[in-house]
């Protein structure tokens, strides 16, 4: 009994000093341009991490070969291939030796390499990425030369933080006047993304990359009235508040972890400013729009003495006194929308929408509309007469329709990629049955770009619904229901992309509702409901500083 014992107790000191107990075993995470992943084996000894190859190069997208025999690991890309070896502190690449600091090991089968193995220069080259270790996660993320940092909101303004590498430039110009653009030639952006700050001076910041560019979109609060981009030390960073002497540097918080950053090697650069005025939009439609002007990262000081910081001036604003309003009659001309006993949409959407337009002209606004007589405009064609007239706003009216007979009352939509509900969803399809009456076939490649962008007027749509709406509940004499719970909805309209405003699409009622049709039929009811579309938009206007 004794000598079992102590040949149990032999064979289990073999064993422990076979696989060292100074390793820790675990899990590290692997995250490709911000998806994760999952993870892979991983061990730990002296402050080293070392991953399994085989699963680590399999998730980088790499061919490996193992030889259980001679304990080794080919690892093979397009222009890479690396033989590691359990023993060897180097690995051979493409016929090279290439020091690693640590041995690469053969552990419970596997071959392990040091997490320097995976961050070669070589091996991210070869992946067209960049690869960081950090926080036991090997982050893995495209040749970016811009990325989003941080953000910091004070009472007096914001700012937005981006890093970049040498040679980044902007273009920086105003959409209308709730939007800011900035354009990055040549750039590409670690990450794309969109986040609502929902405050005074930034509503929400959208980045995208653009073939061989990336913007910036900024929709900005009621009080934003002065910006201005300047470069530092490696970073770019936009201010946005409303007094020009409230437009100094805060200090940044803490950046997330959030995957590798730009190295900013270059010592502190001279400041390059774009200072602009309360925002405008030229008011005369036929006037041309100011250039948008540019601005780089300057070069070190010490590498051109002579090179000073080029300070940009834009043109002097032409002052903007009236919001711009496109109104849209739905359907018209060959596109009958939905019939009913002998009633028409297109007719009932006319009529409402010029009398809309003309309460809106009376109000002081700036009036377009798509359509003034029975005339039929291609959904696409709405867009662009929006953005062409720079409008602020695009209101368009047009008459629900359902096989329910029962359903019935007044709704108001805004775009969104998915709907409120099945019923939301129904609708946007009966609106958009008008492309079948468009003379050109429709752009399959558009319609993918436009489905894949972000709605950034969200907010400020779905703020406009909800006024148009109250002004329609409280509006007497109309007799059409309204929900208050329910008539603001979402859903995925085609003549709502591509609009630069925010955009709502009202459903008057329902020409399938026999109480709603007898109550729209009537002129009278059609000119108290242009009456509240247009409170609501009044409403919505003052609210947003438009009015006195």
């Amino acid at each position: 009994m004794i000598k079992k014992f102590l040949l149990l107790t032999v064979a289990a000191a073999l064993w422990l000093a076979g696989t060292s107990c100074a390793w820790a075993q675990g899990k590290t995470a692997i995250k490709i341009i911000g998806k994760n992943k999952g993870a892979v084996s991983s061990i730990q000894s002296g402050g080293v991490t070392y991953l399994d190859v085989q699963k680590t190069a399999k998730k980088l997208g790499a061919n490996v070969e193992l030889y259980a025999a001679a304990k080794q690991a080919k690892v093979t890309l397009k222009g890479f291939s690396a033989i590691l070896t359990a023993g060897e502190s180097a690995v051979v690449v493409n016929g090279s030796q290439v020091p690693l600091g640590e041995s690469v090991i053969a552990y419970k089968g596997d071959i392990m390499a040091p997490v320097v193995f995976f961050t070669l220069p070589s091996l991210q080259k070869a992946l067209d990425r960049q690869i960081e270790f950090k926080d036991n996660t090997l982050w893995v993320e495209k040749n970016f030369n811009l990325a989003y940092e941080d953000k910091v909101q004070t009472a007096k303004g914001d700012q937005l933080i981006f890093f970049h590498s040498g040679g980044v430039q902007y273009v920086l110009h105003t959409v209308n006047k709730h939007t800011l653009e900035v354009t990055f030639p040549k750039a590409v952006v670690k990450r794309e993304f969109t986040s609502r700050l929902r405050d005074d001076f930034i509503q929400t910041i959208t980045i995208s990359q653009e073939e061989d560019k990336a913007v910036l979109r900024v929709i900005m609060g009621r009080k934003a009235k002065n910006w201005s981009m300047e470069e530092s030390g490696g970073k770019w960073i936009l201010r946005v508040a409303q007094n020009a002497a409230d437009m100094q540097p805060v200090a940044p918080s803490p950046a997330q972890d959030d995957g590798p950053q730009i190295s900013a090697a270059a010592p502190a650069q001279p400041k390059t400013a774009f200072l602009l005025p309360a925002p405008s939009v030229i008011g005369e439609e036929d006037e041309p729009a100011a250039e948008p002007q540019t601005a780089s990262a300057q070069t070190p000081a010490k590498e051109n003495k002579d090179l000073k910081p080029a300070i940009v001036q834009p043109a002097p604003p032409v002052a903007r006194k009236k919001m711009r309003i496109v109104v849209d009659p739905g359907h018209g001309g060959k596109d009958p929308g939905a019939i009913r006993r002998g009633y028409r949409e297109k007719t009932w959407n006319l009529a409402v929408a010029k009398e809309v337009a003309a309460l809106l002209k009376k109000g002081g606004f700036e009036v377009r509309m798509t359509r003034e007589s029975d005339k039929f405009i291609a959904l696409s064609e709405r867009s662009k007469i929006a953005n062409n007239f720079k409008a602020d706003l695009f209101v368009s009216v047009h008459t629900n329709a359902s096989k329910n007979s029962r359903a019935n009352g007044f709704q108001v939509y805004f775009r969104s990629e998915k709907a409120t509900d099945k019923e939301a969803a129904e609708v946007a399809a009966l609106e958009n049955e008008a492309l079948q009456y468009e003379e050109v076939h429709y752009n399959f490649v558009d319609a993918l770009l436009q489905s894949l962008a972000k709605n950034e007027y969200i907010n400020e749509s779905s703020k406009l619904a909800g006024y148009v709406r109250n002004a329609v509940y409280k509006q007497p004499g109309i007799g059409i229901a309204v929900n208050r719970n329910s008539s603001v909805r979402q859903a995925n309209f085609y003549v709502l992309k591509g609009v630069n405003s925010p955009a709502i699409l009202i459903e008057m009622g329902y020409i399938s509702s026999t109480k709603d049709r007898a109550r729209l039929s009537q002129k009278v009811v059609q000119k108290r409901m242009a009456k509240a579309i247009y409170q609501g938009i009044y409403d919505y206007a003052k609210k947003e500083g438009w009015l006195k």
